[in-house]
């Protein structure tokens, strides 16, 4: 399928702008500039009742920061179904404030509450941190889910890109815990070990995550080669030991036609199935990695953020009003 002509024009604009690639600058840099520039596509932020900060200890002994929006009230006497979400952003760039308006789009539409998490980047905390911090937040947020107004027996993992890998592994060690997840939400998560599909090489360059920006946030995030074998990084096709996926928590997940992750997505929705996992994949025709993030000028987005939304109201048990 052709590209969806806004988002044509959004690689136009980004061609037009002259920005250094990220594979160009350092790491501090890089993150100012993606601080600077993923919000000018977003959606407007839409209004919560209320957003909570908190910090979240970790096993090291650190403390990493997360946020909480409330869609509605909270009730104590009827908790609310929750979303734990980790931003993309290759492991090295991102935050809760890049991703803010999309999690609360996906709380004000959906009626959960979504606990949005900073977890460390690299290159100062390198591989499996991101891993621990995310299963440190999850499993944290669910222990105290009684005192934040949240049903510990509705809960969802999801994160798009880098954060998706994240979700991906949370699922796993989630059951392994005994923590009995309803739902993860993946957005084109990355699973691959080795960048070597069709889709890799035929969208390298021009596409938004070109082959050498990731590359370069893997240099920087993994410890060295050998970490590319363990399955918390790739739990599509590490080559190191592998998990079972029975049990694991069913999975919706959303592959653009025109991003280097695509061929992974498709192979990791199939590789669920193959463990009799409930796998609902959608394929969103002439759309770009990062395209949750571009609803303010590609109008097409709207209907992938509800179909999210709506994945989220089925498994979670949202009634309707």
């Amino acid at each position: 399928m052709p590209l969806n002509p806004a988002v044509a024009q959004v690689l136009e604009l980004i061609a037009k702008a002259k920005r250094p690639p990220f594979h160009t600058l350092e790491p501090t840099a890089a993150r100012a500039s993606y601080e600077r520039s993923a919000l000018i596509l977003d959606i407007a932020p839409a209004e919560m009742f209320n957003v909570h900060e908190f910090n979240i200890p970790t096993r090291d002994h650190a403390s990493i920061r997360a946020r909480l929006y409330y869609p509605v009230e909270p009730n104590w006497a009827a908790p609310t179904p929750t979303l734990v979400y980790f931003h993309g952003g290759g492991f090295m760039v991102g935050s809760i404030d890049t991703h803010d308006s999309l999690c609360r789009r996906l709380a004000a539409d959906s009626g959960c509450a979504v606990a949005s998490v900073d977890y460390r980047l690299a290159p100062e905390h390198k591989f499996p941190t991101a891993v621990h911090d995310a299963f440190d937040a999850l499993t944290w947020v669910h222990a105290q889910a009684p005192s934040l107004g949240l049903d510990s027996t509705r809960f969802a993992v999801g994160g798009d890109s880098a954060g998706g890998t994240l979700a991906t592994v949370c699922a796993l060690l989630a059951r392994d815990a005994g923590i009995a997840l309803r739902l993860q939400l993946l957005i084109y998560p990355g699973v691959s070990a080795r960048q070597d599909t069709q889709s890799h090489a035929q969208f390298a360059e021009g596409f938004v995550l070109s082959a050498r920006t990731i590359q370069w946030f893997f240099s920087h995030y993994l410890r060295n080669d050998k970490d590319r074998d363990d399955w918390r990084f790739a739990p599509l096709d590490a080559r190191g030991p592998m998990p079972d996926f029975t049990g694991v928590a069913p999975a919706w997940i959303a592959a653009a036609d025109h991003d280097p992750l695509f061929d992974e997505d498709i192979a990791y929705a199939a590789k669920l199935e193959r463990a009799n996992i409930p796998v609902e994949l959608i394929r969103y025709e002439g759309m770009t990695h990062e395209f949750f993030k571009m609803g303010g000028f590609v109008p097409e987005v709207a209907k992938a953020h509800t179909d999210a939304v709506n994945a989220l109201r089925r498994y979670l048990d949202v009634s309707e009003g």
